[in-house]
């Protein structure tokens, strides 16, 4: 079992993350002793947190963590990777198109310069 301070360094999640994971009740402490309200990790957390970090660096929502979270077969994951992907690649091309129009725009400045 972690304590939150070592099973934060572990997963490179803060406390206040932790804590608001375990109230949206997608990664919940595997143990809490009553007595004085600690909370505790084991290897199974680690897991899910390593995944939840991993959902995060992908943009997901909170929303469509739990969805995921929630289905444990994950048969929802590759549908939503897929969706993130192609609004990523979606992005770069509307990025790419604006650097084309920056450099069209900046193009047509040296040319007045010119003249």
């Amino acid at each position: 079992m972690y304590k939150v301070k070592e099973f934060s360094e572990m997963t490179g999640l803060s406390k206040e993350t932790l804590r608001y994971y375990a109230e949206m009740e997608l990664l919940e402490p595997a143990y809490i002793d009553p007595k004085n309200n600690y909370r505790y990790y084991d290897n199974g957390s680690y897991l899910i947190a390593m995944l939840l970090g991993q959902l995060r660096s992908f943009d997901f929502t909170i929303q469509e963590m739990f969805t995921v979270m929630k289905d444990e077969s994950f048969s929802n994951l590759e549908n939503i990777l897929l969706e993130k992907k192609n609004n990523i690649e979606q992005k770069v091309k509307d990025l790419n198109n604006k650097i084309a129009e920056i450099d069209e725009f900046l193009k047509l400045g040296k040319e007045e310069d010119e003249i």
